[in-house]
């Protein structure tokens, strides 16, 4: 029983507690994601049983019999292909048991019912283990700076080799980049890879197409890796030659509010208020209406999970949480900027982990 062991018997531990607070006997976790946080079990299907007696079962099916005995050494398992049937099937009569609500499906409900022994219950429940997940333990930081880490290398590396410049497509930097972040060390990016070029810029969520970059363009690149299980996630905006005074001027107002939501993650404050912080610099500037989304979320196994800092997110900072600040303006026909690093919330100021230059540096 390794370091790992623990961590996962305590993670369980939490959730145990959480069940029996809210009069629940078992839980059945079937969002693979829950079932690898809670295990340690990296397969692509499985289910697991938790009851708030503290014990555990987990199914998988026979593709996953070795690596389930490898990785998750202190759970009987079942290896079966009826996951939810044989672990509801052993559970007793007057129990009553939680599923995911969030990630069932109405036809995967139903199988569930007709899984269900006589006389138990079955009761929804949301955002109990993502309530666990908010924190971070130490390995889990420790994975989300090497993969913030690995991401910065992957960039530098990129502008060093010239890779973004006038003439190449957005592919060609988005697969050229992907490429550099496989090569140390990724699994793959974490999501699809952000090249913004001139007018594209504009739009938040562009992709990566056929338009050429050419000079007085700004160029957003987005991006991030997925690394033994965790995701990064950093914005840079890039000039490709001397760009006019407007995006000059749109680009010096997107740093003040980055800096300005930065500074303002300190454990203890308001989700809203980190929001309104990076909000209020680019509103006072007369550019609010261009700011379309939120200031940042949380980013651990998945790249975005809770907390939300938005206009409508709840709940405060905690030490060892993760938060994006990531705003941008994005005037149409125009261009835009997006600028964002990846913070760990700390008993003090926040530890940027996307340590990267902020200034504009013109390609």
């Amino acid at each position: 029983m390794g370091m790992a062991d623990t961590r996962f018997e305590t993670r369980r531990r939490k959730l145990a507690s959480e069940l029996a607070a809210k009069r629940i006997d078992d839980m059945l976790v079937t969002h693979i994601l829950h079932v690898r946080y809670l295990s340690g079990f990296t397969g692509s299907n499985g289910a697991l049983l938790v009851s708030k007696d503290r014990t555990a079962k987990i199914a998988t099916d026979g593709r996953y019999t070795t690596q389930l005995a490898a990785e998750v050494p202190d759970i009987p398992a079942t290896i079966t292909r009826q996951l939810t049937s044989e672990l509801l099937g052993g559970v007793v009569e007057g129990r009553r048991v939680g599923f995911e609500a969030d990630y069932v499906s109405v036809a995967q409900l139903d199988k569930l019912k007709a899984a269900l022994p006589d006389g138990v219950t079955l009761v929804p429940v949301t955002g109990v283990i993502e309530g666990i997940r908010l924190t971070k333990d130490n390995l889990e930081r420790t994975r989300l700076t090497e993969a913030a880490e690995l991401s910065v290398q992957a960039l530098t590396e990129l502008i060093e080799a010239g890779g973004v410049r006038a003439g190449r497509t957005e592919r060609d930097i988005a697969a050229d980049l992907e490429h550099r972040m496989r090569l140390l060390g990724a699994e793959r990016p974490s999501f699809d890879s952000i090249v913004a070029s001139g007018p594209n810029s504009a739009m938040p969520h562009h992709g990566a197409g056929e338009r050429v970059l050419v000079d007085g363009d700004l160029v957003t690149i987005d991006f991030g890796m997925h690394r033994l299980g965790f995701n990064s996630d950093m914005t840079r905006t890039f000039a490709i030659g001397e760009p006019d005074a407007f995006l000059r001027e749109i680009y010096e107002v997107t740093l003040a509010a980055q800096l300005a939501g930065v500074k303002a993650a300190t454990p203890g404050t308001e989700l809203v208020d980190v929001d309104a912080a990076a909000r209020e610099v680019i509103v006072e500037a007369g550019y609010g209406d261009y700011f379309v989304h939120s200031t940042g979320h949380g980013i651990g196994l998945e790249v975005h999970e809770a907390p939300s800092a938005s206009q409508t997110g709840t709940g405060k900072l905690e030490e060892h949480m993760t938060l994006t600040i990531e705003p941008g303006i994005y005037v149409p026909g125009r261009g835009g900027v997006r600028i964002e690093d990846t913070l760990l919330i700390t008993s003090s100021a926040p530890r940027v982990i996307t340590q990267y230059p902020k200034e504009l540096i013109v390609l």
